[in-house]
């Protein structure tokens, strides 16, 4: 009878809605310093694959501690502070720990900042800036270590960079301020991409080469090829595959793939039209050969590592990892308040020694929006049972109403920043 009152009642019911988490950590944190990294260094797939292998995926016999603030009195600042500290007891001398503060100019586009870095692992002071204009598309940056205890390779003396970036290319160099005799550009890259192809080469000489410039030399030369498809939003699905020759002695080839997963909600503590919720499911596989210079078909020795991540709502994630020596099981717990704490633990599995150790990490944030998990209307499910089929017809005799969000349109505007595409320039 209450489905039949409904149906004939002047109110229509209301649409049916999906609850939408955003990730953990999106933006990641290596995102806001993409500027002055080589874009060959952080496309096909790259980026993404860091994430996958290492976020949350704690040291072993190892408590690390990251605390990420923020003032209210200045949005443009922040500070993170890391800590990490052996857990065993006759190492517990061995704590490392570092700040970093930093300044950025546009909350929405980390391209022109400058931060400083205070570390005491590795004693050092380091300055970095960069600085890009979209009118033009070029940029500049800076990396000068001020204080360090070594100096060892060309990058501890200090480095400056130009580069030109756009939706369909993006070239640069980086070399040093102050060369000494000899010196040579540390670094040059060009990346191009077409559809969903993309392709790139860079020049850059190993750290312990002492030889003068040679562009004859393929040692200096890496290449590499990828298809991608899908944006860098949580909300779309991606799919990423790449080849890598580095330096003419080791072939790596790479898969990536995000899943968006719409699955059915049973909670007595959502409304009723709460039919479902958005999750997140990644995969990642990279194989590295190491090939001989003389012959390219002996293969000297490989490796590979596979990894994949759950993310059921807001508050859970569940991540595993397999390599050619260990594997690693990863819970990750987000609280939903702010300042936004989380709590991981991983169990790391030695299959040379026998010995299984694990790892904690806790996160304190302050820095991206409060964890938060909206239901909106535009999300609908993506491949509905029959029993929601079933469901929308007894309460409205018919379908019930559904919509489509325009993301696969490329329209990003309505989205909150924490769902938002990374950028469009490479």
């Amino acid at each position: 009878m209450g489905n039949i009152t409904s149906y004939f009642s002047s109110e229509e019911p209301p649409p049916p809605m999906v609850l939408v988490p955003p990730l953990f950590d999106f933006p990641p944190l290596a995102a806001r310093t993409r500027m002055l990294v080589p874009a060959y260094d952080l496309l096909f797939g790259k980026l993404a694959l860091r994430c996958l292998f290492e976020d949350y995926i704690e040291q072993a016999a190892h408590l690390n501690t990251r605390i990420m603030l923020k003032p209210l009195e200045d949005p443009h600042v922040d500070l993170v502070a890391t800590v990490s500290a052996p857990l065993d007891e006759k190492a517990m001398k061995v704590v490392g720990g570092s700040a970093l503060f930093r300044w950025q100019r546009d909350l929405d586009h980390p391209h022109t900042f400058m931060d400083l870095l205070v570390s005491t692992s590795e004693p050092m002071l380091r300055l970095r800036s960069c600085a890009y204009y979209p009118k033009y598309r070029f940029g500049a940056f800076g990396v000068f270590p001020l204080l360090t205890t070594k100096r060892v390779h060309l990058e501890d003396y200090g480095i400056m960079g130009l580069r030109y970036g756009s939706e369909k290319l993006s070239f640069g160099t980086s070399f040093m301020p102050f060369p000494m005799s000899g010196e040579k550009p540390i670094c040059a890259w060009l990346v191009g991409r077409a559809g969903r192809l993309c392709a790139g080469v860079q020049y850059k000489p190993p750290h312990d080469s002492k030889q003068p410039m040679c562009l004859k030399d393929l040692k200096n030369w890496s290449y590499a090829i990828s298809y991608g498809v899908g944006s860098s939003s949580p909300l779309c699905p991606s799919f990423n595959f790449a080849l890598e020759l580095v330096r003419s002695s080791q072939l790596i080839a790479s898969f990536y793939q995000h899943i968006v997963v719409q699955r059915r909600v049973n909670n007595p503590f959502e409304e009723n039209q709460i039919v479902g919720i958005t999750n997140y499911i990644d995969f990642g596989l990279e194989l590295s050969t190491r090939i001989e210079d003389k012959s390219l078909g002996k293969v000297d020795s490989s490796s590979f590592q596979l990894a994949a991540s759950w993310q059921a709502n807001k508050n859970f994630l569940l991540k595993g990892k397999l390599g050619p020596f260990n594997s690693s099981v990863s819970l990750a717990f987000k609280s939903w308040w702010k300042p936004s704490f989380t709590f991981s633990i991983t169990a790391i599995n030695d299959r040379l020694h026998g010995t299984t150790s694990y790892g904690f990490g806790i996160r304190v944030e302050d820095l991206r929006e409060p964890s938060y998990q909206r239901a909106d209307p535009n999300y609908v499910m993506l491949t509905p049972s029959k029993e929601h089929l079933a469901e929308g017809v007894m309460q409205n005799f018919g379908k019930r109403p559904m919509y489509q969000a325009d993301i696969d349109s490329g329209n990003y505007d309505h989205l909150p920043r924490e769902l938002k595409p990374i950028g469009r320039i490479f």
